[in-house]
C-alpha cells in the first residue's frame, strides 16, 4: 500500500479514537452532573404528567 495512505490511516485511527473517547467522557460528565439533576428529573416526569 501507499505509505501516505498508511500514515494517514494510522493517524486517523489513533486520533479518532482519542477524540471519541474524549467526546464520550464529556457527554457522560454532562449527563451525570449534579447541577443538571433537577432538569433531568423534570424531563423524566414529563411523560407522566397530565396536561
Amino acid at each position: 500500500m501507499n505509505e501516505t495512505y498508511s500514515a494517514l490511516a494510522a493517524f486517523a485511527q489513533t486520533w479518532g479514537l482519542l477524540y471519541f473517547v474524549a467526546l464520550f467522557a464529556c457527554v457522560l460528565a454532562y449527563a451525570l452532573s449534579p447541577r443538571r439533576r433537577q432538569e433531568f428529573d423534570a424531563a423524566a416526569r414529563l411523560p407522566l404528567s397530565e396536561d
